[in-house]
């Protein structure tokens, strides 16, 4: 079995800080211990925010690889995340971003001694959205966790946004990866070893966000590759509008139901092998129209 746990490789950009402790300290409990991070922040994110987040990670005794700022064009993160790969060097790489809490079935070392046993070079996930009971992006207390304030798991990201809800969360070193992680070209992880991707993406300030996300997407001053990106936003920002500023959770589409990060959820395996395996981008051009 492998002895070496995978470095982490994570571009990150303006998180709240017990947010980023959280994230280090699940990839830690998971065996991680080689972080290479670096940091992206947008023009609109003050000073004292980015100075606080540089200050939170080197607590924790993490160096970050670089800090940069500027518009976040749709390229950024991947230029920045294949960097830090090739800084990384040989091996096995864990890709995720500071929203993305992974859940395995097992050990991360066997995982991947099962991946590298069944001549896989990638390891899949699938996103778990998670959002309050309430459905509304909230705040979250970090003595509380992560868990309390957002106990509801479903699956937003594809059946609201039309948006890939599959990740490649853990890749080897010579395999590519596409924009946001979502394919290596030319290498399928086995569908029946999908991780739960718990992606805490709702929290307070996601609206805002969004909307800025759209603005600069639409004028051009962010440059986009496609306009999915900010679609997806529109869909969401769309939906919680109707639902006067909620995530309609009550929505049998989604599938919510209460998830822990302790504990993969009932019948994972499967549920996750049909979304995979079913999933194809949309065709419809139009905005969600479900109530």
């Amino acid at each position: 079995m492998l002895s070496t746990p995978p470095a982490l490789i994570a571009v990150i950009g303006p998180v709240e800080p017990p947010l980023l402790t959280a994230w280090v300290r699940h990839y830690r409990r998971l065996g991680i211990e080689r972080f290479l991070i670096a940091f992206h922040f947008p023009e609109h994110v003050p000073d004292a925010q980015r100075h606080h987040l540089q200050a939170a990670i080197r607590e924790l005794g993490i160096i970050p690889a670089g800090t940069s700022t500027g518009p976040w064009h749709e390229h950024t993160n991947t230029q920045l995340r294949d960097a830090l790969r090739h800084n990384a060097g040989r091996g096995w790489h864990l890709i995720a971003d500071a929203d993305e809490f992974q859940q395995y079935a097992a050990p991360l070392l066997e995982v991947i001694a099962q991946a590298e046993s069944s001549r896989h070079r990638v390891v899949g996930g699938l996103m778990l959205d998670r959002v309050a009971a309430t459905g509304r992006p909230t705040g979250w207390r970090p003595e509380a966790g992560l868990d309390h304030a957002y106990p509801l798991g479903g699956h937003l990201t594809h059946r609201l946004l039309h948006g890939d809800p599959r990740k490649i969360v853990l890749v080897h070193h010579d395999i590519a990866l596409s924009s946001g992680n979502h394919r290596a070209p030319g290498h399928r992880p086995d569908p029946d070893r999908i991780c739960a991707v718990h992606h805490f993406k709702w929290r307070s300030g996601v609206l805002d966000d969004l909307r800025r996300r759209v603005q600069h997407f639409s004028r051009g001053t962010w440059q986009e590759q496609s306009s999915a990106v900010r679609d997806e936003a529109g869909r969401l920002l769309s939906h919680v509008g109707r639902h006067s500023g909620a995530i309609n959770t009550s929505d049998p589409r989604f599938a919510f139901r209460r998830v822990s990060l302790d504990r993969m959820p009932d019948d994972w395996a499967a549920e996750a092998r049909g979304i995979v395996t079913g999933w194809r981008p949309s065709t419809s051009t139009g905005q969600d129209r479900g109530e």
